[in-house]
């Protein structure tokens, strides 16, 4: 039973590392990749030596940040809340609702945003503004209001995901932990921090480390199609990933391309086992291995 999902794992995961050579070669599709010339480290140097590297770099690692927090805290916080909820039927259309903004199309977000946000029929601009007495705002030409609204974004999008992880980590918990806990006169709260918190923990680690592993991986859609590609906004919202993407459209390199998705690679890797000693030094019982 396990061979088609192994199969699928060295297919989709495995094999596609081969082009890793990629990274390393000026490509000419005429040649070949085995053939096409080695250049070391150049196409690397497309990523540092621009006057964006800083701007790309400090955006995706400060959204990302940003996202693992939040993230946590608002899916943590639903779940806790849903499995509260007693009638069976009231918690699945709940989750349903919630999971529902992880299943749609970054495209679908973009223009739901943008039903929001735009200057001619915005419901922010239209509605909501005029009634706290606040003037019409070109959200797409404000650069300052976007580290806001994306991780506003972010939020309703990926919460419900880890929702659903977090509740069936709850939902798993010994009833009799907080049958003993009512006894003693514990309050909600305290059978939270005290009980739900530290058993859920462990799962808590593993996802906040996967999310590590990706810090330096954009959510493209997110990125790309809620601001809507707007060149006012770009200092505010380029990362990595809609960085390569524009060069690649403009410049169709694809070797600097691959060369970006190696580097993102590799810091990834090091974040993971950095994240994955510390957590291991101090309980090691939480780390991922």
């Amino acid at each position: 039973m396990m061979l088609p999902g192994i199969a699928y794992f060295l297919i989709n995961n495995y094999l596609p590392m081969f082009g890793l050579v990629i990274a390393f070669k000026d490509i000419n599709f005429a040649k070949g990749i085995w053939a096409s010339d080695w250049v070391g480290f150049k196409n690397f140097e497309y990523l540092f030596k621009t006057k964006d590297a800083w701007i790309i770099t400090r955006n995706t690692i400060l959204y990302n940040g940003l996202f693992i927090v939040l993230n946590l805290a608002a899916a943590l916080t639903a779940a806790i809340i849903l499995n509260e909820v007693r009638r069976q039927l009231l918690k699945r259309v709940y989750q349903s609702l919630i999971l529902l903004p992880h299943l749609i199309s970054s495209v679908i977000i973009g223009y739901l945003v943008y039903a929001m946000l735009s200057m001619e029929t915005g419901f922010v601009n239209k509605t909501l503004l005029p009634w706290l007495g606040i003037g019409e705002i070109a959200w797409y030409s404000e650069p300052q209001y976007w580290p806001f609204i994306l991780p506003l974004v972010s939020m309703w999008k990926q919460a419900g995901y880890l929702c659903v992880i977090y509740l069936a980590s709850i939902i798993g918990i010994d009833k009799e932990y907080y049958e003993a806990a009512k006894i003693d006169g514990a309050s909600k709260w305290q059978q939270i921090r005290g009980i739900t918190i530290p058993l859920i923990m462990p799962v808590i680690m593993i996802m906040t480390l996967l999310q590590i592993g990706r810090i330096f991986y954009s959510d493209f859609g997110l990125f790309y199609q809620v601001p809507l590609n707007s060149g006012a906004i770009l200092d505010t919202t380029n990362v990595i990933d809609t960085y390569v993407f524009r060069a690649l459209i403009t410049l169709g390199d694809v070797s600097m391309s691959s060369a970006a998705g190696v580097y993102q690679s590799l810091v990834g890797f090091v974040l993971v086992l950095t994240a994955n000693y510390i957590t291991r030094r101090i309980n090691k019982d939480n780390a991922l291995f």
